[in-house]
Parts: C-alpha cells; sequence; structure tokens
C-alpha cells in the first residue's frame, strides 16, 4: 500500500513570501484602484472600458503571475543572486535580492499587463505605454511589499 507522507520544504526565497502578500485581497484591491488611472490615462477609454481593461489585465497578470514570479524569483537567486550573494558575501534575503524582486515583480507583471491591452483591447505599442504599465505596477506592487513589512506572517 502506498501512503503519501507530507514534503515540506525549506527553501524559501524572496519572490515566494511576496507572492502572498500581492495575492491577500486587500492588495489586489489597491492595485486595481491604483493602475485604473494609468489605464484610463494610456488607453483613452472612458470609464467602463478602462475599468473592463483594468480587471481583464489584473486578472491576467494574478493568474500567470501566481507561476511567473516566483519562478523569475528563483531564476534570480540561481543565477545573479548567487554570483553577488557569494561576491558580497550577501544572504538570500539581502536588501539587493529583495530590490530584484520588486523588479521582476512589476516587469512581470507590466509585461502581461501589456499583452492583454495590445491583444484584447488594441491599443497601440509604444515604449510611454509599457513605462506607464511599469510605474503602475511599481506603485501596485509597493503596496505588496508595505504590507509585507508592516504585517509580517
Amino acid at each position: 500500500m502506498i501512503s503519501f507522507v507530507p514534503v515540506l520544504a525549506n527553501f524559501v526565497w524572496a519572490a515566494l513570501l511576496l507572492e502572498k502578500y500581492l495575492l491577500s485581497v486587500p492588495v489586489i484591491a489597491a492595485g486595481l484602484a491604483i493602475e485604473y488611472f494609468f489605464v484610463r490615462r494610456l488607453t483613452g477609454f472612458g470609464w467602463k472600458r478602462s475599468l473592463l481593461a483594468d480587471l481583464a489585465m489584473n486578472a491576467a497578470s494574478l493568474a500567470a503571475g501566481i507561476i511567473l514570479i516566483p519562478l523569475a524569483g528563483l531564476a534570480w537567486e540561481a543565477t545573479a543572486g548567487v554570483v553577488l550573494y557569494k561576491l558580497f558575501d550577501l544572504g538570500t534575503f539581502s536588501s539587493v535580492s529583495w530590490a530584484a524582486t520588486y523588479v521582476l515583480a512589476v516587469l512581470v507583471n507590466a509585461l502581461l499587463e501589456n499583452y492583454v491591452l495590445r491583444r484584447f483591447f488594441k491599443v497601440e505599442k509604444t515604449g510611454r505605454g509599457f513605462r506607464l504599465l511599469c510605474l503602475a505596477n511599481a506603485l501596485s506592487v509597493a503596496v505588496a511589499f508595505a504590507a509585507l513589512w508592516f504585517y509580517p506572517r
């Protein structure tokens, strides 16, 4: 007879911890509110279409980000992170690692949301548009980081 024994992982990286906060209802609500104004400015849509675009792009970045953000963080840990940790005698949860996690989360979300806006809402691809999405996501991810620091679990 085969029995399943629970396995506990003891390897945690910054992006994995951040993910819990990115998926919390208050952070999602704040992100939707913040990014709505950027979507409205970026697209020129009316309030209803902007709201629909905001919900669609954030749903996509939420669904795909559940996998991609921790994977991006793990990729950081296995590549550049290892080199920097050894070179400067840093640990996995150093300020460098947290900064890289922040940047990776912003970029992953902005890339996914940019794709949704271009593909499904026919928004023109521009560098300015991508920069606006990066700024919007920088603010949204900052809310998750603030929650992580002020309300640690």
